[in-house]
């Protein structure tokens, strides 16, 4: 599995952002995917994760009431549908996947995932 994340860019406070994150090497059949970003100099934070079978979302504090995960599992295609962005939200976000089942707390750690794509840069500016 090979994921690729797409959709980042320059974007107002207050604007609306979609982020995708597509899987190759066929239909995805892994557990979850995840969302996490990285501002500059700053450490990784989780924002949100999605259980594929079922679209169970998991968010961040920085993610919940204004970022929206879901999946496409015939695109084997992870969203993450942003509003309401701020200046702080600037950071390279990256997805990841969960191969095998995890359990829910084991969602936000990012060292646990088994694969990784190259982040898309999000830029927000006041």
């Amino acid at each position: 599995v090979q994921l690729q994340a797409s959709g980042g860019g320059v974007m107002q406070t207050g604007d609306s952002l979609r982020l995708s994150c597509t899987a190759s090497g066929g239909t995805f059949r892994g557990y979850s995917m995840a969302w996490f970003r990285q501002a500059p100099g700053k450490a990784y934070e989780f924002v949100s994760a999605i259980i594929w079978k079922d679209g169970k979302a998991f968010y961040g504090d920085s993610a919940k009431g204004r970022f929206t995960v879901s999946r496409d599992s015939a695109k084997n295609t992870m969203y993450l549908q942003m509003s309401s962005l701020k200046p702080e939200d600037t950071a390279t976000y990256y997805c990841g996947a969960f191969l095998t089942p995890a359990p829910d707390h084991g969602l936000p750690m990012r060292q646990a995932y088994d694969v990784w794509g190259p982040g898309t840069l999000v830029t927000v500016s006041s």
